[in-house]
């Protein structure tokens, strides 16, 4: 079943006892180290924080929302009691499936329950945390969603940035280079104007996931999330913008980012585990509207230094799309793709394959590398036989050491995309605005012309194993 909004939601999280309330907590870092805790394991429980130190009761905080894979497969619309190939099996399949559903416009919802303008608006009424010790300023949208629109032909996009608060009528909306989002404003800031944007601050998470999705440049992010749901986003289009603005939103603003007006934001910890963008100046956002719910809830998705639960879901979600795009391309024989956690689901990849003609793996890792899905500031991709299991790094690490000679076997493409967050930026090509890096192609397969002739593993074989377990388990077992 769909879920209307964010408190539907939490009632069915709450269902299946994965969801904890914590009041009194400081928005002062302490919020930040409780929810670094959480998201650094697997299976977490989403945690609601109220009473929050400096803020009215109610205005409340929801942390590791989809930290979990039933909270993953809930909110996706997957059947529960799955595992990960289960979960990635499912979401290929429903992707597969998907019908682009476009927004609903209607005239009112309950995020229209408060309408401020002028000298009502204060952005510091909502908690909006410190989330890292070293953190330059508190951070209202970490889990948000920013609408805009490209302004040659007016097409929408919805995309994931983070906003810092400035005062009561002034946030940032900082977006890295080559994003949707970053188009649409240098094309406004090339005309001198102000970008319109609508920043959604708490959504039920689907509208989140797909904000953060990467998917076609035709594709409105809107569309994908009625698909995801299988009826339409409600929307009530922006008095002041124009723009949509989801109707069962906990909290949206309308305003513009100006081209004349710039502010030093930052640092911040991202989601590759360093302060890497620092400070710089960007521009100011200025709020022209403020639209929450009473008793509004901010979706809170902090980044923390990988591996981490959400990192996990995101693994399992871009790992399948991964294996979508490599199948797109006519890659056969894929056998798994998994993008690992310690590499924040982007960095480090792992292609395992069934190798079908010479080549095979280098193509893959190259299509892999530059695919929508993983080509922003991906480092390696690793390709490994079918008898590797890409999940297990004990396993891949085993593959390259034996299976892979550095002289013949590593590939280097040079000047791909990255951006400010990437730590392995100079400071001198930070000035310059030149965020490029590398990627590594690591061919850890047997080599094809001789790969029949390639020693035999020495390990039991499957059938040899459970024969003979069969008969001895009760003994060892009773033997612990």
């Amino acid at each position: 079943m769909a879920h209307r909004d964010l408190r539907q939601w939490l009632d069915d999280v709450k269902k299946l006892g994965e969801l904890r309330v914590l009041r009194g907590a400081h928005w002062d870092i302490e919020i930040g180290v409780l929810a670094e805790h959480l998201m650094r394991g697997r299976n977490q429980p989403a945690v609601l924080f109220d009473d929050i130190v400096d803020h009215r009761p109610g205005y409340r905080l929801l942390v590791n929302d989809i930290g979990s894979k039933e909270r993953l497969a809930l909110t996706l619309g997957l059947p529960a009691g799955l595992d990960v190939n289960g979960i990635k099996t499912a979401w290929r399949r429903k992707r597969k499936e998907l019908e682009l559903v476009p927004p609903k416009f209607v005239k009112d919802g309950p995020v229209m329950e408060n309408v401020l303008r002028g000298g009502e608006i204060d952005m510091g009424k909502f908690p909006a945390p410190r989330w890292h010790e070293k953190d330059g300023g508190r951070y209202l949208g970490t889990g948000d969603a920013a609408i805009t629109a490209d302004p040659d032909g007016g097409a929408v996009n919805m995309g994931a940035y983070r906003v810092m608060t400035l005062d009561r009528d002034r946030v940032f909306l900082y977006i890295s280079p080559g994003k949707h989002g970053r188009v649409h404003r240098d094309k406004c800031f090339a005309r001198k104007e102000p970008m319109p944007a609508v920043i959604v601050l708490g959504s039920e998470p689907i509208i989140h996931m797909a904000a953060s999705t990467s998917v076609p440049q035709h594709v409105c992010e809107l569309d994908y999330a009625g698909g995801l749901k299988g009826e339409p986003v409600e929307v009530i289009r922006g008095a002041v913008t124009g723009l949509p603005i989801p109707a069962h939103a906990e909290i949206a603003i309308e305003g513009y980012a100006m081209p004349d007006e710039r502010l030093p934001e930052g640092p911040f910890g991202e989601w590759t585990g360093y302060y890497a963008s620092g400070v710089r100046d960007e521009p100011v956002f200025r709020v022209k509207a403020l639209y929450h719910r009473n008793d509004p809830i901010v979706l809170g998705s902090p980044p923390v230094k990988p591996p981490s639960g959400k990192v996990y879901t995101q693994a399992i979600l871009r790992s399948a799309l991964l294996e979508e795009d490599l199948e797109n391309a006519g890659v056969p024989d894929v056998k798994a793709v998994w993008c690992h956690e310690a590499g924040a689901a982007r960095m480090f990849v792992v292609i395992s394959l069934r190798q079908r003609y010479a080549g095979h793996a280098r193509q893959a890792a190259a299509i892999a590398l530059q695919s929508r899905t993983i080509a922003y500031l991906s480092r390696w991709v690793v390709v490994v036989d079918e008898d590797i299991n890409p999940m297990d790094l004990e396993e891949v690490i085993w593959a390259i050491s034996t299976r892979s000679n550095p002289e013949k076997d590593v590939d280097i493409l040079r000047q791909t995309w990255s951006g400010p967050l990437d730590p392995l930026i100079s400071p001198e090509d930070k000035k310059r605005r030149e965020y490029f890096s590398s990627k590594a192609i690591i061919d850890a397969c047997r080599p094809f012309p001789w790969r029949n002739e390639f020693p035999e593993v020495c390990e039991s074989s499957p059938a040899l194993k459970e024969q003979t377990l069969s008969k001895w388990r009760k003994s060892l077992e009773h033997g612990k």
